[in-house]
């Protein structure tokens, strides 16, 4: 990355293109949408809306709500309900994050090297679920 990247940076749209592989089922689903980080005062309200297709089952739409604030040299993204999910530093080329949700690990890895285009890729763990979803956010 050439620039500091700060949270007004990921305002707007952008396409959405996401791959779950569920390691227990041996099937992999797809979602196709659109992310919108739209401000919210200080912070950005993120809302993703699409079709989700999981093999062997109809098409669904799926949509998520996450507010992303910037805190410090970190950018915190926070449930619908203001708990914080996780955090990670924007300014490196791929920032770690986690989250535990009892009894299941969460893992991601963000990839901003190749910006804008940018990939979020969670491993989930545990004795409820075992799969990798990897998002892939296009500028529209």
């Amino acid at each position: 990355m050439k620039s500091q990247l700060e949270l007004a940076k990921f305002a707007g749209r952008w396409n959405l293109q996401r791959q779950i592989e569920d390691f227990r089922s041996n099937t992999v689903g797809a979602f196709n949408g659109i992310a919108e980080f739209s401000s919210n005062e200080a912070d950005l309200a993120y809302h993703e809306t699409g079709q989700l297709q999981i093999a062997g089952q109809a098409p669904m739409t799926a949509e998520r709500r996450y507010t992303w604030a910037q805190s410090g040299s970190l950018i915190e993204v926070m449930f619908s309900d203001g708990r914080l999910f996780h955090a990670f530093d924007p300014n490196q080329v791929r920032p770690k994050a986690a989250h535990f949700c009892d009894p299941d690990q969460y893992d991601a890895t963000y990839d901003f090297e190749g910006w804008p285009i940018w990939r979020c890729v969670w491993d989930v763990a545990g004795p409820r679920k075992s799969y990798r979803m990897i998002s892939t956010y296009i500028p529209v």
